[in-house]
Parts: structure tokens; C-alpha cells; sequence
């Protein structure tokens, strides 16, 4: 996939270990989110989900991307493609910076990157949001994702399973 063609707005890159620090800059102003999913974030938790892959996925099927206006990371997302078939895309994490919410900067964003996993081949992209946040209920909700019926129970949340078809 080419990384470029998801925005043409924003510079997008794939994110490494040496851009933790920054990351975690964006996140750890994200309080309501971690609120709602603890735990609170680190750089520790950042590594591990820069690398965690669902089963039977493989490295190049991850993009742990970061949205650059200029110089300024504005949101962070982790795509991962062909999960669970090979005809949906999966959003494990998607945040954009506090200064720029309710400014329609992230559903610009997820716009974008449907139409050009549209053109890509794929019909569908999955997400989760934790039941009881209502910031993430509405975001996902007003992009157009449709609750599934599934949920999964983690220790700490429950995540409510939901589709857009593109």
C-alpha cells in the first residue's frame, strides 16, 4: 500500500521506535480515552502495540502511521490489513492530537483512508470502541461504523465491535 496516497493533506509516515517520544506526547493529553481503557498509557505500552499483530498476521500487514501537519503529529493510527478476511481493513488505535479535535481533522482522516482502502480492493473496515466512552461511540458512530452485535470482555472494559462498509 502506498502510505502517501492516505491523505492529501497531511504528510503520512510509518512510526518507529525512535518516534515513541512523541506518541506518547499526543496520548498521554488524551485523559478521557484512558479513562475509558486503561491502562494509562507509557512509551512501553507505545513499543508493545507498535509491534502486537492479531493471529496469523504478519509485520507487513501493519502500518502504525502517523498524520504530520507540518511538523506536528496530529493523530496516530494502527491499520492492519486483511483482518479479519482478507477483504476488511482493522483499526486497532486511532487518536488525534487534543488541539485538533471537534475540528473534523479526524473524520477527514478516516474519510480519506476509506476511499483509498476502496481503491485498494477492500469493502469493509473493523473497529472496537470501549462500551461507556461516549467520545469514541459518537466519533465512530458519525463515520459512518455500524455496531456488529459482536463484544469481547478484556479485564478492565468491554469493546463494542464495529463495521463500515466502503
Amino acid at each position: 500500500m502506498e502510505i502517501s496516497l492516505l491523505s492529501d493533506r497531511y504528510l503520512v509516515r510509518r512510526m518507529t521506535e525512535d518516534d515513541i517520544a512523541e506518541i506518547y506526547a499526543l496520548c498521554r493529553n488524551n485523559t478521557l480515552y484512558y479513562h475509558y481503557c486503561p491502562p494509562f498509557v507509557t512509551e512501553g505500552s507505545i513499543e508493545s502495540d507498535m509491534r502486537a499483530l492479531p493471529p496469523n498476521k504478519e509485520c507487513s500487514d501493519k502500518y502504525y502511521l502517523g498524520y504530520y501537519d507540518g511538523k506536528k503529529l496530529i493523530a496516530v493510527m494502527d491499520l492492519i490489513l486483511s483482518f479479519p478476511d482478507k477483504d476488511t481493513a482493522f483499526i486497532g488505535f486511532f487518536m488525534t492530537d487534543t488541539s485538533v479535535q471537534n475540528e473534523g481533522i479526524g473524520s477527514g482522516i478516516i474519510d480519506t483512508l476509506c476511499s483509498c482502502l476502496k481503491n485498494y480492493g477492500f469493502s469493509s473496515i473493523r473497529l472496537g470502541w470501549v462500551e461507556g466512552n461516549p467520545q469514541a461511540e459518537h466519533f465512530w458512530k458519525k463515520n459512518l461504523f455500524i455496531e456488529t452485535g459482536a463484544i469481547y470482555d478484556t479485564d478492565d472494559y468491554t469493546v463494542v465491535v464495529a463495521q463500515r462498509t466502503i
